[in-house]
């Protein structure tokens, strides 16, 4: 699916939507991945910060481009409804992969078990740094840089 954006506020509309599709949706054989790719300041993540707010996230979401990886615990949302809705999500993980030569350079923060756990949502900015270790299965999200503020936004399921 491809999508056009005319502003960063449309691009974290865009990003809650699939949130919110996703955490409805039954958790995978492993992690759910969201590969990102686009040129630096495309809007990675401006997506990733729209995803996390849908997530009931609080934290000021930041690209961990220097600690290369963050974890934010998945509980609950508005009261009375859980936001795993009950499907059993436990982790958004968001990792940056710029500075990264290839994946082995995550290996010795667990990536495998990471990309393996069920309960895990993980983004990956920068993406193609670290295809090898993507699953079959995965969201691939290209974002292009049209013009000041318009993003094409290409979604596609692996």
């Amino acid at each position: 699916m491809i999508f056009k954006t005319a502003s960063a506020k449309e691009t974290q509309k865009l990003a809650a939507d699939l949130a919110r599709k996703t955490v409805d949706s039954k958790p995978l054989k492993h992690a759910h991945i969201l590969a990102l790719e686009g040129e630096l300041g495309a809007g990675k993540t401006t997506f990733i910060q729209g995803f996390a707010r849908a997530l009931k996230i609080k934290q000021r979401i930041t690209s961990p481009t220097f600690v290369l990886m963050r974890h934010y615990k998945l509980g609950t949302g508005n009261p009375g409804r859980p936001l795993d809705s009950g499907l059993g999500w436990e982790l958004l993980i968001h990792i940056d992969a710029f500075r990264l030569k290839d994946w082995h350079d995550l290996a010795s923060l667990g990536i495998k078990d990471i990309l393996a756990a069920p309960g895990n949502i993980v983004l990956i900015e920068w993406a193609e740094r670290v295809q090898p270790i993507l699953p079959k299965k995965h969201t691939k999200i290209h974002i292009d840089h049209l013009e000041k503020n318009t993003r094409k936004i290409t979604i596609t399921e692996k």
